[in-house]
Parts: structure tokens; sequence; C-alpha cells
């Protein structure tokens, strides 16, 4: 396989890992920036803990993809996913997908997030089965903004029907095309653990 690191049975590297880890530091610097600028941001320890584990997660991720294959349709993938992942978790945390933050329909997303996790691990990161764990995602997040509206869960002034649908909308679309990255890559033979 092209872009492997070694000899035989060596992995592929990652030329992109000092761009990834750099990046990461510049997010985890950004607020910092902001709270000395703004008095809008105002982030304390546990928000810096929180959004520095948020940020190693999603690198370690991306790292693991981008040693398993030389694949670019399961990195991009992976890349996606991660992304929407981290986003996801974010926004929940931050402002919330459905009225603020502290609004206890909001929990429900972490179990769309619990649901891609167990699907890529049942799947051990075989991009057929990832793809079919990140349209179980998309599923899922469809069944808790539905569910959401359907209850009624958004509190005076808070997001409308509107916006819940168009954030939710936006996820949905990127775990489905995460999903349709992962099966094409199943189609290749340098993709990772390519058996179903």
């Amino acid at each position: 396989m092209a872009g492997h690191a070694g000899g035989a049975g060596g992995r592929p590297g990652n030329r992109w890992s000092p761009v990834l880890w750099s990046a990461a530091g510049l997010m985890l610097l950004a607020p910092l920036v902001a709270t000395q600028l703004t008095d809008e941001v105002d982030w304390d320890l546990h928000d810096y803990a929180v959004f520095g584990a948020m940020l190693i997660g999603a690198g370690i991720a991306c790292e693991i993809a981008a040693r398993r294959t030389d694949s670019a349709a399961y990195r991009a993938a992976t890349a996606l996913a991660v992304a929407a992942a981290f986003l996801l978790l974010w926004m929940n945390l931050s402002v919330g997908l459905i009225g603020s933050e502290d609004h206890p329909a909001n929990l429900a997303f972490d179990g769309v997030l619990a649901v891609g996790i167990t699907g890529a691990a049942l799947a051990r990161l075989r991009p057929l089965g990832m793809a079919r764990a990140l349209t179980a995602t998309a599923l899922a997040q469809t069944l808790v903004a539905a569910a959401a509206l359907l209850a009624g869960s958004g509190p005076a002034g808070a997001k409308g029907a509107g916006d819940i649908l168009v954030l939710n909308g936006i996820y949905v679309m990127l775990w489905l095309t995460a999903a349709w990255l992962f099966r094409r890559a199943a189609r290749q033979p340098s993709a990772a653990g390519s058996a179903p």
C-alpha cells in the first residue's frame, strides 16, 4: 500500500498530523483570546477542560482513521463524522438544539452520539459497518428531533420548529454524507478492513 511509513506491516503515515494538532491548539486558544476582547465570552477552567477533551478526542479519532487506511473516502468520511459529532456536542453544550442548553430534551442528543459510537465499535471501524452505523445515527437524529417537535419541547422564546428542523436536517445530511463516503470506501480495496 502506498503511504506506508516503514517496512512490511507498517501503517500508513499521516502527513496532516501536524496541521491537525496545530489547528486543535489554535481552536483551544481562540476562546482565551476572545475573553480578552469581549465580555460575551466568559469561559472558566471547566469550559477549557471540556473543550480540550473534545478536541483531543476528535484529533485521536482522525489520527486512527489516517493510520488505518490510504483510502481518501474513508478518511473524508471519518473527518466528516468526527466534525459532525464534535459540532453536535459543542452546540448542545453551549446553546442547546432545543430551547436553551439547560433544556432536558437536549439530553436525547447524547443518545444520538451513543448510537454512532456504539455502531462504530460494533463495526470495528470497517467501512461498510461504519456506513450502517452512521445511517442509524442519522435515523436517531431524525427521531429525536421529531419527538421534540411532537412533544412541543421548545419553551416560549426558544428556537422555533423551523430552526429545530433546519439544525437537525443539517446534522442528518452530515451523517448520511459520511455514510455514503464509507460505502464508497468499502468498494475500494485499500479501505481499512473492507470486509462487511
